[in-house]
């Protein structure tokens, strides 16, 4: 007799800029989605598909969506600082997300080697309350005033 397979828990919520990276973390852990993402079945646990179908979405719409859920945020923004509307959807929501940023984020490779440097880090964020955005980096993790 087999075993049926158990709800996956998703905790990470990675956004349209960084599908690449998405896909590939996706595939290995339960608790990952990203837009558009049809569901899977990882290590016995069934991820549903996300309820962000489109890539396209405006953040103003999944943004709230994601972080009602409960779902950490990861996306790629150098100038996560400069983007004010997108601050304040985070502030407006709640939400905790996480921006990898600078030069060393451009490609997938690079993107991965960050959230493999941090990913650490990254999981204890999952503790706090929101709204709060840290940048990250391959050398740190920092907080970004949202004020």
């Amino acid at each position: 007799m087999t075993r049926k397979p158990k709800p996956a828990v998703v905790r990470f919520y990675f956004d349209a800029d960084v599908l690449g990276v998405a896909k590939v973390i996706a595939a290995l852990r339960n608790d990952v989605t990203f837009p558009g993402d049809p569901g899977a079945t990882i290590r016995k646990r069934v991820r549903p598909p996300c309820i962000v179908a489109d890539r396209a979405t405006p953040d103003a719409d999944w943004i709230p969506a994601v972080s009602g859920r409960g779902w950490l945020i990861i996306t790629r923004d150098s100038r996560i600082t400069h983007n004010l509307a997108e601050l304040a959807a985070v502030k407006d929501a709640g939400a905790r997300l996480v921006a990898l940023s600078g030069r060393e984020a451009g490609t997938v490779w690079e993107q991965l080697e960050i959230l493999m440097s941090r990913w650490r880090a990254i999981e204890q964020l999952l503790e706090q309350p929101g709204p709060f955005v840290y940048r990250a980096t391959r050398s740190a993790l920092s907080v970004v005033a949202l004020d």
